[in-house]
């Protein structure tokens, strides 16, 4: 796993471990365009301060000094994404990489805070529900606190959670922290409701945590595909329960009400 350093001037650096890693906190946002996010290729060069997403790298190593933290995890830029195989092994690890975090920071690029604006409906409305990605981000931390564009902090998964459950239909339990496998397939899936990604098959990849699933990724297999080899997963896995089976869900039944809650809206 490779994880930003801070330095006591306040700079940070990439640092690779190989076994145990210490604590760290991690980041979950919106992507805005490549040409906007620092990759791992810019901060080896030492390039990239000018792109607009390097705000947030620097928020978020900021805020977890704030939080006695010395390193920090930040998907756009501690992934070389070049190396398909280091991809591939970030997408399955991903769900872990959350879960083990000491803090989730959830930075709102589209909520201001701003005083003449409602803070809480702005939240709501926030493009970070309606991202693939995120569900997994919300749901794997122990901690998930949420900050506005202007660093000020809105309130924890914990505070929030009425707001947030109102928003997504996300159990309040499954948001409180219960195992995820206490929830059916049917229902975990249908949590994806109106989620959507840059790349079709991530609607299927940022799944594979929520059902403690691990798969290649081939990009170009198609959302269909993706979904399919996903529901193979799932059926060959524990995590198919008893009383699903009882009800007669079939693969094909399971798949096209896949397809239903990906093309329908979101709650909101």
């Amino acid at each position: 796993m490779r994880l930003l350093q801070r330095s006591e001037a306040g700079d940070f650096s990439l640092v690779e471990f190989v076994g145990p890693v210490p604590e760290y906190a991690i980041l979950s946002h919106t992507w805005g365009s490549d040409a906007e996010e620092p990759t791992f290729g810019d901060l080896v060069d030492g390039t990239g301060k000018s792109k607009a997403g390097f705000d947030k790298i620097r928020f978020c190593i900021e805020q977890a000094a704030k939080d006695g933290l010395h390193y920090a995890w930040v998907d756009t830029c501690c992934i070389d994404k070049r190396s398909s195989s280091e991809l591939s092994e970030a997408i399955n690890s991903m769900f872990r990489w959350y879960q083990n975090a000491t803090r989730c920071y959830v930075y709102l690029a589209d909520v201001s805070g701003d005083d003449s604006t409602d803070v809480l409906s702005d939240f709501q409305r926030s493009r970070w529900f309606q991202r693939a990605w995120t569900l997994q981000e919300l749901l794997a931390p122990r901690s998930v606190e949420f900050f506005t564009s202007r660093r000020a902090r809105l309130g924890d998964r914990s505070s929030l959670v009425l707001d947030i459950h109102s928003r997504t239909g996300i159990p309040i339990r499954a948001l409180q922290g219960s195992p995820l496998s206490l929830f059916s397939v049917r229902e975990r899936m249908s949590w994806t409701a109106g989620r959507e990604a840059k790349r079709e098959e991530d609607r299927a990849y940022s799944l594979l945590g929520i059902f403690d699933i691990h798969m290649p990724m081939l990009y170009g297999e198609k959302m269909e595909n993706a979904f399919r080899r996903l529901n193979k997963e799932i059926e060959e896995s524990q995590d198919v329960s008893s009383a699903e089976n009882m009800e007669g869900v079939t693969k094909e039944k399971m798949v096209e009400e896949v397809f239903t809650w990906l093309n329908g809206p979101q709650n909101s």
